[in-house]
C-alpha cells in the first residue's frame, strides 16, 4: 500500500522513493542559523569564512569580481552540506508521516476488575489497563494479549498485507497500537504509557530527534576537529611566514586555502551518513533503538541463533510414532494424544492430528490437569484422575521423571531416539506413569539458502552458533546440514546467557535473536539483541533492535547493514582526505608563485591563472558534496570479505580515485572558466 504526502512518496514496506527536494532545500537555509551550524564544526568554519570573505570584499581587500565569486562558492559549499543532511532527514520525516497515519483518535473499551466495560479515549489508557477488542477494531495501544487469539493486520507498521496470528499465553502475544484486529475477540493488557508507545519511539527515531552519534562517528568528528584546528593554525601563521620572504598574502586567498585544506567533504556528509544508516535499517523493517546499535552490528564477531524458526522453518510436525517392543502402537498413540489435547503449540497440535488420522478418537477427559512445557522441565503432559501421569519430552527429562516414579528405562529406548535423531528429526519420548511407551518423531526443514548465508558470514569472520533444546545427535545433524560453526544442544535460557558472557569475556561482540520472555536476559546481555515484533513486551524492551517482520533470519541482514554503515563512512572519509591533495597543487602556487617563481613547478595541472586555480579548486570542493549525497544515503555496495580485503579495496577505489578525480575535475573547471570568463 502506497501513500503520498507533500514531502515524500513513501512505500509501506519501508522503502522510500526519492523525496521532494523543495523541503530539503528550505531546511538547508534554516540550518544556516548559528544554533544549527555549530553542531558541525567543519562547516561552521566554512560559514565563518564566507562571512569574512564578504566583509573583506566590501572593505576592498579583494577585487569585487574575485571576492564575491569566492564568497558565493563558499556559501554554496555550506548550503550543499546542509542540503545533504536535510535530504536524509526528509526521508525520516516522510516515514514518520506515514507512521502517524496508523495513530488516530481512538476510543478504547476498558474493562475493570468486575468485568464492567467503559469507553474512554485511547490517550487516557495507562499501563496495566485491560481493553476488549473485536474484529474490525483498531488496537488502541501497545500491549499483550491475555485472553483469546486473533488475526491482526500490521500493515500500518510493517507494510506486510498478510495478517498475522497473535495468541495469549505464547511468545507471539505482543500487539502494537494502530494495528487492526481482523477476526475473533481478544483482551489486551496495555504495556505502554501515553507518548512512549512503539509508534511514538519509531516516529522519534526516524525524525532524528532521538538520534545519538555513534562512537565511531564521535571519534571521526574529533579527528576532523583536530585536523581543522591544525590547518587553521597553519593558515593563520602563513602571513607571518610570508612577511619574512616579502610575500603579502591576501585574506580572501587565505580563507580559500583553509577551506580547501580542511576535510569539508566528509564534514558535510558525516551527519547524512549517520541518519541514512538508521533509515537503511528501517527500510529493512528493523527498528534500531539507536544509531549505535546499527554500527555495533557491523563489528559483531559471534551470532547466536535459535534453531527453530531461524535455521529451520519452525513448524515441526509429528510424522510417525515409534512404539517400543513391549508397547502396543495404539497405546502409544492414545498416550501421545492425551498429552497433547491441551497443548497449544504447533507440535502438540500436529501430534493430535496424526493420532486421529491413525484412528484414535479419544475425547477430552474430565477433571484432567494439563502440564505445559517449560524450558526448565523440558516436558509437558497431562495428569488424569486416578493418579495417571502422562508426559512427553526429551529423553533426559522423561528418564529423570520415570526414575523419580521408581520406573526403569528400557535399553531399546536409546536406540529408538538415536535412530530418529540421526535423520535430523526431533524425538519426543512418551511415558505413562512409570512406563516408557515410545517415541514421537517431529520433523522440521532447514530453510532454503541458509547454508549459503552462513558461508557469507564466515567470509566476514563471523562465527555462528546454533541454540536448540534438541538432544546432541539431532543438534549435530542439523548443525552439519545448516553449516553453522558451533551449536549448543539441550539448551536452557541460562545456557544462552552463559554463552554470551563467555564470548564477551573473550573480547568478542555478540548478537542474538529472541522473542520470548525467557530470552529477555540474553537479549539484554548481548551487544546486539534483535527482538521479534510478534514477541513479548519483555523481549522487545530488552533488545536494542526490533524486527517488524518477525523474521529471525533478519539478524543476518542486520549485520550486513551495520557493515555497510561502517564501510560507507570509511570510504567517504578516505575519498575526502585523498581529494585534498589536488587542492594543494592548485592553491599553493596561486598564493606564492608570483613572489616565489620556483613554486610554479607545483602547478602540475597547468592551471591558466592564480584566480582560475583558486576558483576551480573551490568549485570542485563545493560540487563534490551534492554529487556524493546519493552514495551517502544509499551506502557503498557491500560484499562479504575480510577486513584486510575491505581496507585494500577502499584504498584502491576511494583512496586512489580520490587523488586522481580532483586533478581531472579541477583542470576541466579551469578550462571552462578560462573560456567563459577569461580569468
Amino acid at each position: 500500500m502506497n501513500t503520498t504526502n507533500d514531502n515524500e512518496r513513501f512505500n509501506r514496506s519501508g522503502k522510500t522513493i526519492e523525496p521532494s527536494l523543495k523541503p530539503a532545500l528550505i531546511d538547508a537555509f534554516v540550518k544556516l542559523a548559528p544554533q544549527h551550524i555549530v553542531k558541525n564544526p567543519v562547516m561552521a568554519l566554512v560559514w565563518a569564512g564566507t562571512v569574512l570573505t564578504a566583509g573583506a570584499t566590501l572593505a576592498g581587500f579583494a577585487t569585487p569580481g574575485f571576492g564575491w565569486a569566492v564568497t558565493v562558492i563558499l556559501f554554496i559549499t555550506v548550503l550543499f552540506a546542509n542540503f545533504a543532511e536535510a535530504v536524509a532527514e526528509a526521508r525520516g520525516r516522510g516515514q514518520a508521516a506515514s507512521l502517524r497515519r496508523a495513530r488516530k483518535n481512538l476510543m478504547a473499551r476498558r474493562i475493570d476488575e468486575s468485568g464492567k466495560e467503559t469507553s474512554i479515549p485511547a490517550s487516557d489508557l495507562r499501563a496495566g489497563d485491560q481493553v476488549l477488542i473485536e474484529a474490525g477494531q483498531l488496537i488502541p495501544a501497545d500491549g499483550e494479549i491475555v485472553e483469546g487469539l486473533a488475526t491482526i493486520n500490521e500493515a500500518a507498521v510493517t507494510g506486510e498485507s498478510a495478517p498475522v496470528l497473535r495468541e495469549a499465553g505464547t511468545d507471539r502475544s505482543g500487539v502494537i497500537g494502530g494495528t487492526t484486529v481482523l477476526s475473533d475477540r481478544i483482551v489486551v493488557r496495555i504495556t505502554a504509557e501515553p507518548g512512549n508507545s512503539f509508534l511514538d519511539r519509531m516516529i522519534a527515531l526516524v525524525e532524528g530527534s532521538n538520534r545519538q552519534k555513534t562512537p565511531n562517528e564521535i571519534a571521526l568528528g574529533i579527528l576532523l576537529m583536530v585536523m581543522t584546528l591544525t590547518f587553521t593554525i597553519v593558515v593563520v601563521t602563513l602571513p607571518f611566514i610570508g612577511g619574512f620572504v616579502g610575500v603579502e598574502v591576501n585574506i580572501v586567498l587565505l580563507i580559500a586555502l583553509l577551506v580547501c585544506l580542511i576535510p569539508t567533504t566528509i564534514g558535510g556528509l558525516l551527519p547524512a551518513i549517520g541518519i541514512a544508516g538508521m533509515n537503511r535499517a528501517l527500510k529493512a523493517n528493523v527498528l534500531a533503538k539507536s544509531g549505535k546499535a546499527v554500527e555495533v552490528a557491523g563489528d559483531v564477531d559471534v551470532l547466536l541463533l535459535d534453531k527453530t524458526g531461524t535455521i529451520t522453518y519452525g513448524d515441526r510436525q509429528a510424522v510417525a510414532f515409534h512404539a517400543l517392543a513391549a508397547t502396543d502402537a495404539s497405546q502409544l498413540r492414545q498416550a501421545a494424544l492425551l498429552a497433547s489435547l491441551a497443548d497449544p503449540t504447533p507440535e502438540g497440535k500436529s501430534v493430535v492430528k496424526l493420532a486421529r488420522e491413525q484412528g484414535e478418537q479419544i475425547a477430552d477427559p474430565d477433571n484432567a490437569r494439563f502440564v505445559p512445557f517449560s524450558a526448565q522441565t523440558r516436558m509437558s503432559g497431562v495428569d488424569l484422575p486416578g493418579e495417571r501421569v502422562i508426559r512427553k519430552g526429551s529423553l533426559d527429562a522423561i528418564a529423570q521423571h520415570v526414575q523419580s516414579l521408581d520406573g526403569h528405562i528400557p535399553a531399546e529406548l536409546q536406540a529408538r531416539v538415536t535412530q530418529v535423531a540421526r535423520t535430523g528429526a526431533t524425538p519426543l519420548v512418551v511415558s505413562d506413569g512409570r512406563h516408557v511407551l515410545g517415541v514421537i518423531e517431529l520433523s522440521d526443514v532447514i530453510k532454503h539458502g541458509i547454508k549459503e548465508r552462513f558461508a557469507r558470514l564466515r567470509e566476514m569472520g563471523i562465527k555462528t552458533v546454533m541454540i536448540t533444546g534438541d538432544n546432541k545427535l539431532t543438534a549435530a545433524s542439523i548443525a552439519a546440514e545448516a553449516g553453522v560453526d558451533d551449536y549448543i544442544a539441550e539448551a536452557r535460557p541460562e545456557d544462552k546467557l552463559g554463552r554470551i558472557r563467555a564470548e564477551q569475556a573473550s573480547g568478542r561482540l555478540v548478537a542474538m535473536v529472541g522473542d520470548g520472555t525467557n530470552d529477555a536476559p540474553a537479549l539484554a546481555q548481548a551487544d546486539i539483541g534483535l527482538a521479534m515484533n510478534s514477541g513479548t513486551q519483555a523481549a522487545k524492551e530488552a533488545g536494542n533492535m526490533v524486527d517488524l517482520d518477525s523474521d529471525p533470519t533478519k539478524l543476518l541482514a542486520v549485520v550486513e547493514i551495520g557493515k555497510q554503515q561502517l564501510i560507507t563512512r570509511g570510504a567517504l572519509t578516505t575519498f575526502s582526505l585523498a581529494n585534498d591533495v589536488s587542492k594543494y597543487f592548485a592553491i599553493l602556487p596561486a598564493l606564492f608563485a608570483v613572489a616565489i617563481p620556483q613554486m610554479a613547478v607545483l602547478n602540475v595541472m597547468r592551471l591558466s591563472s592564480p584566480t582560475s586555480a583558486v576558483l576551480s579548486a573551490l568549485i570542485f570542493n563545493a560540487v563534490i558534496i551534492p554529487l556524493l549525497i546519493p552514495l551517502a544515503l544509499r551506502g557503498v555496495r557491500f560484499k562479504p570479505a575480510s577486513a584486510t580485503a575491505l581496507l585494500r579495496n577502499n584504498m584502491l577505489v576511494y583512496g586512489v580515485g580520490g587523488i586522481l578525480l580532483p586533478f581531472i575535475a579541477i583542470k576541466l573547471i579551469d578550462v571552462v572558466l578560462s573560456a567563459l570568463f577569461n580569468v
